[in-house]
């Protein structure tokens, strides 16, 4: 016969197993990824399930429910995942992206421009008059509540989810004009998409930039210098962050130039692939 001890030792390891799959299952439970998309004169948000999208009636910020109807997911048009009020990007939040320099204390912010948003498949235009462009791929953070002076600790409660995010920046013009406003900004230089995903460990995902297929960069976001919580808590210190906007988390390791005819991917672990081709803008008289 066993003795109490014995007895209460399997009781317990049974029992911290049984938490242990209870707690997986519920994890599993609450990953998701979501869309928004076009299916002729539909525009909705989605949940992706498997090779479908579910409709969602209402939208990510505030009530929603799966509706009834769904399409095959290759046969919608997937859109930038939200519509945002603003979009934040970080500058050197990677060592290995700061050729030596020490990092900053706090994390270095500038704005994009929605009007720079394209969604998958949409075509990156290289404009005339700059000569050197880089991919970046990044990790992009989704708000899904406002979000005004949150501490760290409150931050996480504010992030939705995160999505893939290309900062296409012209190295010519961000070294040469005073501010990054055409160098970051420029028309199509948001490539954004294709998922929201929701409930994954935003602080250690694979992320990877290749170009015609080659691995250009490819860094875990275990190594951002500021993570996503702090990113979150500083930028709302100084700017409300509301439903859907985006912060481009920073890029890793080294970037090279990319031309027209070349396909540039990011894919991040646990997302999804955003893949965008690259053209010219033919040069027009001004």
């Amino acid at each position: 016969m066993k003795s109490p001890a014995v007895v209460f030792a399997v009781v317990a390891v049974q029992f911290s197993l049984l938490l242990a799959a209870a707690a997986a299952e519920r994890n599993a439970r609450e990953v998701r990824k979501y869309c928004r998309f076009q299916a002729g004169a539909t525009i909705a948000y989605g949940l992706v399930e498997g090779d479908r999208v579910r409709q969602i009636d209402g939208d990510l910020f505030g009530a929603r429910r799966p509706a009834a109807k769904t399409f095959p997911l290759s046969e919608v048009k997937l859109l930038v995942p939200t519509q945002p009020s603003k979009i934040l990007a970080l500058a050197g939040n990677y060592m290995s992206h700061l050729d030596g320099q020490a990092p900053r204390k706090n994390p270095e912010l500038f704005f994009k421009v929605p009007s720079c948003l394209i969604p998958c498949g949409a075509t990156v235009v290289i404009p005339p008059g700059t000569k050197i462009v880089h991919p970046e791929g990044e990790m992009v953070i989704v708000i899904g509540r406002r979000a005004s002076k949150v501490s760290v600790a409150a931050a996480g409660a504010c992030v939705l989810g995160v999505t893939c995010g290309n900062d296409i920046s012209a190295r010519d013009w961000q070294k040469g004009d005073v501010q990054w406003w055409r160098a970051k900004g420029s028309d199509t230089f948001g490539p954004c998409g294709p998922f929201v995903a929701v409930g994954i460990n935003y602080d250690d995902l694979l992320l990877q930039t290749r170009v015609n297929g080659q691995i250009r960069q490819q860094q875990r976001t275990k190594d951002l210098i500021h993570n996503v919580a702090e990113i979150v808590s500083f930028a709302s210190q100084h700017v409300t962050l509301e439903p859907g906007d985006l912060i481009y988390s920073g890029t890793p390791g080294k970037t090279d130039e990319i031309r027209p005819g070349d396909v540039v991917e990011v894919e991040l672990e646990g997302v999804g692939l955003l893949r965008n081709p690259v053209a010219a803008e033919p040069a027009r008289g001004r």
